[in-house]
């Protein structure tokens, strides 16, 4: 068989590859429905995986042995390249294909038992020594794992690029000794722009801690999970953790771009990456996101999962998640908007607003709120203010958002008590808001002022 030789060429006849080795075919391998007709010696060379099922089966010598590789990495495309190197072809190595033929040469077990420099050892230099040392060959790389996801777990691919990832990510890209290309600019360590490798003494501006975000927002759902918990596990500041899951979460869930105004993340330009976003499950990510945020307060990251929030009503995500945003937000309540309060009923109820919400939201606060810390003064726009302070900016919010749902014709009165006996008497020094919120209910309401006079006359603040 002239394996050595000239390259045999491949050639395809409707969904049956051969190869003109100048002898006829004497096996014949099956990956996903595309049969590729082969030869023993060049594949049993390279492969302890054909080498095994041949020694297994009970073929005869000259019969046309034929198998099937059931769940191959890859699909046919990466046996096709895998089939060519056993002949002698070159194989191009690049961050795209490496990790699938990574995983398509172990899954043949091309090791070096079967020849020095086989396609597994081939690859696991190439991902070594040039890809885990580079920002977008390892982005570009890890996008490319998807389809072979547990088998790059099991060779721990995944692992090594999300660690060296993490590394870059938490450090100042300035401090690397290596030039890092990213969004189309070839940048000296110094942080000088290079022309075909000359300094030119150009200076670009100091690279943010977002700096990042757009390229790992093309990553699935379950890998970009696994890249955050990484990172918290390297220490990333609980303020970039944040930023790039709301960055993550708004490229996805277009809906929270409506409670959002202002807070869209930054347009970065990827022209050295063409990657593909993923395709995602909005489910899957609002639920998986959820459980990835920090447990911390800021203004912009209040408002953020005040948005979630109505997001995962909508798409009527479990129980346990919607309560989790529900807690979330009442550890920030005093620093939540009336506008982002007001959640609409996205049930059957009558009502326009989901006032039950709102009131579990206010409990939370009162139970949770002094166990929260703040995001750092240097990211998020924070006001910090005295528990004391807390509870008086809340109670004026929630007196505010009761004249907002009073106008609601089909709120009930003990819905408006309720709300009004959410919040400690102690946290009103004045109750002018609660009067105009009540006296805008009974003019809503026209036919029961006396019925609402009955429900909260009780309370001291109530109608003198």
């Amino acid at each position: 068989m002239a394996s050595t030789g000239k390259a045999c060429v491949f050639y395809r006849e409707g969904n049956d590859w051969f190869c003109n080795a100048g002898l006829p075919s004497d096996i014949a391998v099956e990956v996903d429905g595309v049969c590729f007709h082969l030869h023993k010696f060049p594949l049993v060379s390279k492969c302890g995986k054909i080498e095994n099922l041949l020694e297994d089966s009970q073929s005869k010598h000259g019969e046309t042995f034929y198998t099937t590789l059931s769940e191959f990495p890859g699909g046919p495309d990466m046996f096709l390249a895998a089939a060519k190197f056993c002949y002698g072809a070159r194989v191009e190595l690049a961050p795209r294909n490496v990790v699938m033929l990574y995983c398509a040469a172990d899954y043949l077990e091309m090791t070096e038992e079967y020849g020095e420099e086989n396609l597994l050892a081939k690859c696991e230099n190439f991902f070594h020594k040039n890809v885990l040392c580079n920002w977008k060959d390892c982005i570009l790389a890890l996008q490319s794992s998807d389809p072979a996801i547990l088998r790059a777990e099991k060779l721990q691919i995944l692992s090594k690029s999300l660690n060296s990832l993490s590394m870059m990510a938490c450090t100042d890209p300035s401090l690397f000794g290596w030039p890092m290309m990213m969004y189309g600019t070839l940048q000296s360590p110094g942080g000088s722009i290079l022309w075909n490798g000359i300094n030119t003494g150009a200076r670009i501006r100091s690279l943010e801690s977002d700096w990042w975000f757009e390229d790992v927002s093309y990553f699935s759902v379950s890998l970009f999970e696994r890249l955050i918990q990484t990172m918290k596990a390297r220490g990333m500041r609980p303020e970039n953790v944040a930023g790039a899951i709301m960055y993550y979460t708004r490229k996805y869930l277009p809906g929270l771009s409506r409670w959002q105004s202002g807070q869209s993340g930054k347009s970065r330009s990827v022209t050295s990456f063409s990657m593909t976003p993923a395709t995602i499950d909005q489910r899957v990510l609002l639920e998986s996101i959820e459980k990835l945020l920090p447990e911390k307060k800021g203004k912009s990251f209040c408002r953020f999962l005040l948005g979630l929030l109505r997001v995962a009503m909508i798409l009527d995500v479990s129980q346990l998640c919607k309560d989790s945003l529900e807690r979330r937000v009442g550890m920030q309540l005093d620093l939540a908007t009336l506008d982002g309060l007001l959640i609409p009923t996205y049930s059957d109820s009558d009502t326009l607003y989901n006032t039950d919400c709102v009131e579990r939201i206010i409990q939370h606060f009162l139970s949770l709120e002094s166990s929260v810390t703040w995001f750092s003064p240097s990211s998020f726009d924070l006001e910090t203010s005295s528990p004391s302070g807390s509870l008086q900016k809340v109670s004026k919010l929630i007196d505010s958002y009761i004249a907002e749902v009073a106008a609601d014709v089909n709120l009930k009165p003990d819905k408006i008590r309720s709300l009004v006996d959410s919040l400690p008497e102690s946290s009103r020094s004045f109750h002018d808001g609660l009067y105009r919120a009540l006296d805008i209910y009974f003019k809503e309401t026209r036919g029961e002022p006396k019925l609402c006079c009955h429900v909260i006359a009780t309370n001291e603040f109530g109608l003198q």
